[in-house]
């Protein structure tokens, strides 16, 4: 089965039109997975690919529109290409001695102020004569270059070694989502309702990213529906080191799990492991603040047809009316799509972005931060509109600290 897209290095390539951005992409893969042509603009909407890339493990590859695209369907081509940023966690920055310029230093700008690692790829070499004073200020500048002709696959083994070795430590360091709270031959037991939004015949994939975690670090995994929990727990000899549970049965097992036992959701397991735990934390207490009539966003990662009682246009909604004590304008967004004035907005709520890399959703972050809009997820806003917001966070010291010292950031 393939690896997630949460679990994918996402490769970003980016340049001017007509550079040979295709050429690449199907020189690494191997395939033709872009539409190569001598026409400038071919490529319109970003492609994507995942695959293999040994030793590295699963990556996505995404090629982009060019920079340099015109007129008014050109503009929307670019806009697509800037939303790649947000989700790149490696570039590739395709050019070649003639077109060096501005379009290229837009793009490492673009990619510095973000700090994503990326490599110049200098294509074309068999027809563009080398530019002796570029590459020794490339050189000087000690920035990953490449020289390459994807035409004639010259360069790309050095290219796949760059890649290698550009890398971000924190892709191939991961960190775990759960099982260092449960450690090495403990246990944890994990609460899955089974509900009308639940997939027919298979979990959902922060369950089974969960599961495949605690078998990784030698962990013990039982798994029970919210009303078997109080069973499991009486058949145990040694009482399990963390539960977890949907935070939509918050409640339920909240009641049923002994206050001894460290309890939380996958969403909030989640807001660490794809996010910013302490920034959400934070952004959760912004809730007391708000009033009747203020903007809410609600966004989700996924496309899904909600049904008649969805977590984020329904439920989440209905409790924070609740707990406001008053109507709240509420937008939802889905997909890749963010406003780009969301200083209108007094708090924004995110799911739990699993089907995303994590850079997507520390660029969401940053996007919150800088237009000093809190911001927040699923789970937490759920724990904290039905108070049990300190239980949620009992495994987690440092952000239990932020919320009981009223410390937001």
């Amino acid at each position: 089965m393939r690896a997630p897209k949460s679990f994918r290095l996402h490769i970003g390539i980016f340049g001017r039109r007509n550079t040979g951005k295709s050429s690449i992409l199907n020189a690494l893969t191997q395939q033709n997975v872009s539409i190569v042509s001598d026409v400038a603009g071919t490529t319109t909407d970003p492609v994507e690919k995942p695959m293999e890339l040994l030793p590295l493990g699963p990556v996505l590859f995404i090629d982009t529109a060019g920079v340099d695209d015109v007129g008014d369907l050109g503009g929307k081509r670019i806009a697509k290409t800037m939303q790649v940023f947000d989700r790149t966690d490696l570039g590739i920055v395709v050019t070649n001695y003639t077109d060096w310029g501005e379009y290229e230093q837009i793009l490492i700008e673009e990619l510095n102020t973000r700090k994503i690692p990326y490599i110049l790829v200098f294509n074309k070499i068999d027809t563009v004569p080398e530019n002796r004073d570029i590459k020794l200020q490339l050189e000087g500048l000690k920035t990953p270059c490449v020289y390459t002709s994807a035409t004639e696959g010259t360069g790309m083994p050095d290219l796949r070694q760059l890649l290698l070795q550009t890398a971000p430590s924190d892709f191939i360091n991961r960190p775990s989502i759960l099982a260092d709270l449960v450690g090495p031959g403990e246990a944890a037991i994990l609460v899955i309702p089974i509900d009308k939004e639940a997939p027919k015949g298979r979990l959902i994939l922060p369950q089974v990213q969960s599961i495949r975690d605690l078998l990784d670090n030698d962990s013990f995994c039982m798994v029970v529906k919210e009303r078997e929990l109080r069973e499991a727990l009486n058949r145990l000899n040694k009482p399990p080191k963390l539960v977890v549970t949907d935070s939509q049965a918050f409640l339920k097992v909240a009641a049923d799990t002994p206050n001894d036992i460290p309890l939380t959701s996958f969403s909030v397991l989640f807001a660490r492991f794809q996010g910013d735990l302490i920034e959400m934390v934070a952004g959760a207490m912004a809730i007391d603040k708000l009033k009747t009539g203020d903007k809410i966003l609600i966004a989700e990662a996924c496309t899904h047809h909600p049904i008649g009682e969805d977590i984020g246009t329904v439920k989440i909604p209905r409790w924070l009316t609740q707990y406001v004590g008053g109507k709240l304008e509420i937008d939802n967004i889905r997909g890749n799509d963010f406003p780009e004035n969301i200083s209108q907005y007094k708090l924004i709520i995110h799911c739990g972005a699993c089907m995303w890399n994590r850079r997507a959703m520390l660029s969401r972050i940053e996007k919150a931060r800088q237009a000093e809009v809190p911001i927040t997820n699923y789970g937490l806003t759920i724990a904290y509109s039905l108070g049990i917001f300190e239980r949620a966070l009992q495994p987690f010291p440092a952000a239990l600290e932020v919320y009981k010292t009223g410390n937001n950031l």
